[in-house]
């Protein structure tokens, strides 16, 4: 075959790098976004917060330059008569502080505002008790961990240090809900040096009656339940402080026996099986549900997943405006130092000094993009939010169950934007309504006929069957078929199946689960 050229015409699409981080940082959390910013803060030298520091620096040597000042007018008159000493001491007092004014409005503008602060002190006393160093988690954060709380109630007991080395050794063998990890032969084994086949049997017999003797004293510490090996064996620690009575025996036999009758609410069967009338089941019931299954929760250090709103949304006159939240809108600029710098720099092209001003100059661009990028971002952000608030006015007036159905398309055609866009700009992204915070793809759901030919939302759908649950009676609890019938008489076509599929979304349970006994 005879090699050839050829020449062929074709259309293709090209993304620029400009675009590639454009349509990156769009799709980026308000976390993730901020990790962004930090990475590319620590890259380019060319792009800096906007509150930092030669702000307060100018402040600091004003400061300077005006207490030179004042040492060298208080020098002079003391070297003066009396009269012109008192004016003097009048013009040191009188330091005009609208010369330090830049300081103060920086540090309101950026959160920091000191009652402290009187335009003089150059390092102002900062009280342990400020705003500034309020941690909006320490009310909820346990100050000590379910260890150190066990650990704090042996010391108050009369155990030998073999005992207390046991007691502690099991202490830390528990997880955070306050149960044994571990069963106490994998504990003795990890203990024992060498191979726990080769050991002697009385040292391991001794050690085990030793680490029993030791659950034995854990058990007796609060919170009750701690140290159990299973959610039955916790349940009934707990239920043997209780004062010896019928019921109290019912609901331990229970717990050891017939929990899986209980959690089906099967009345019938628990009362054979636990040989007790239905009114001394039903008490014992009671008793079990008052009881804590993991006892260390109190002293579990949740994280707490704090979601922060990337608008708000605002009543304005009769309708609702979206507003960027200004608590995550990042504040860059350009180093115009450095840029200045840049362009008196300018060296003969082909010299090592003008490909490093090349290379410089691509980083200036790279910022610039970076900067546009960032703020497109949030122009698309407040666009879409404001077109969703339009579309679902009835929601932030009436709530959820007024949603309307919205697809992703609707706002794609009215903004001029691609499906795909939309997507990324409603994922990971929150609003702040009067309702709550929610993603903004919570806005979305797909239609369900009504008699009248209307549509109606999922989510109103949703919440409807929310409604009717918690309005049912415990006794007689509504089944998928029922809660069915119940929305086609209010006029929304929804089968079974979906009412299941909904419900199971909710977290709410099976009729049969939901009984009460």
């Amino acid at each position: 075959m005879k090699p050839s050229l050829q020449f062929r015409l074709s259309q293709h699409m090209a993304l620029t790098p400009q675009l590639q981080q454009s349509i990156r940082l769009l799709q980026l959390s308000t976390l993730e976004l901020h990790q962004e910013i930090e990475q590319m803060l620590e890259q380019n030298p060319f792009l800096e917060p906007e509150d930092d520091l030669p702000a307060l620096d100018l402040a600091a040597a004003e400061f300077e330059r005006q207490r030179n000042e004042r040492q060298s007018g208080e020098d002079t008159a003391s070297s003066s008569s009396d009269a012109d000493g008192g004016s003097g001491d009048s013009d040191a007092a009188g330091i005009d502080k609208a010369d330090l004014g830049t300081t103060e409005r920086d540090d309101w503008e950026n959160g920091t505002e000191r009652e402290d602060f009187d335009g003089i002190s150059e390092t102002p006393s900062r009280n342990n008790d400020s705003d500034d160093d309020y941690d909006p988690m320490s009310r909820n954060a346990p100050t000590v961990s379910l260890q150190d709380h066990l650990k704090a109630q042996l010391l108050g007991t009369r155990l030998g240090a073999e005992e207390m080395a046991a007691v502690e050794v099991l202490i830390e063998s528990l997880n955070e809900d306050g149960y044994l990890a571990d069963p106490l032969e994998e504990i003795a084994a990890s203990l024992l040096p060498g191979d726990p086949e080769e050991v002697d049997e009385d040292t391991l017999d001794e050690l085990m009656s030793r680490l029993r003797c030791a659950l034995g004293w854990l058990q007796s510490l609060e919170p009750v339940g701690v140290g159990a090996a299973n959610l039955p064996d916790c349940l009934v620690l707990q239920l043997k402080t209780q004062a010896p009575s019928r019921i109290r025996d019912v609901a331990i036999d229970i717990c050891r026996h017939h929990l899986e009758l209980l959690a089906r609410r099967d009345t019938r069967k628990l009362m054979s099986a636990a040989g007790a009338t239905e009114g001394e089941v039903k008490q014992a019931q009671g008793l079990i549900v008052q009881l804590e299954p993991k006892p260390g929760r109190a002293f579990t250090r949740a994280e707490a997943n704090i979601i922060v709103p990337d608008v708000i949304v605002q009543k304005s006159g009769r309708g609702w405006k979206v507003v960027l939240n200004p608590d995550v809108m990042p504040k860059l600029r350009i180093n115009d130092l450095y840029a200045q710098a840049l362009r008196a720099s300018r060296s003969p092209r082909g010299t090592a000094a003008s490909e490093g001003h090349t290379a410089m100059s691509s980083r200036l661009q790279e910022a610039r993009w970076f900067v546009k990028n960032i703020q497109q971002r949030f122009d698309t952000i407040l666009r879409v939010s404001q077109a969703i608030v339009d579309r679902q006015k009835n929601f932030f007036t009436h709530g959820e169950i007024a949603m309307k159905p919205l697809v992703l398309r609707e706002i794609a055609d009215e903004l001029g934007l691609h499906e795909s866009t939309i997507s990324r700009v409603t994922t990971a992204k929150y609003m702040n309504t009067p309702f709550g915070t929610f993603e903004l793809k919570y806005f979305f759901g797909s239609s369900l006929n009504t008699e009248a030919g209307g549509n109606a939302s999922s989510t109103a759908v949703r919440a409807l069957i929310k409604q009717l649950v918690s309005a049912e009676d415990a006794k007689k609890p509504l089944s998928d078929s029922q809660l069915a019938n119940m929305l086609e008489e209010q006029g929304i076509q929804v089968a079974r199946r979906t009412v299941a599929k909904y419900r199971e979304a909710l977290k709410i349970a099976p009729a049969n689960l939901r009984k009460a006994l």
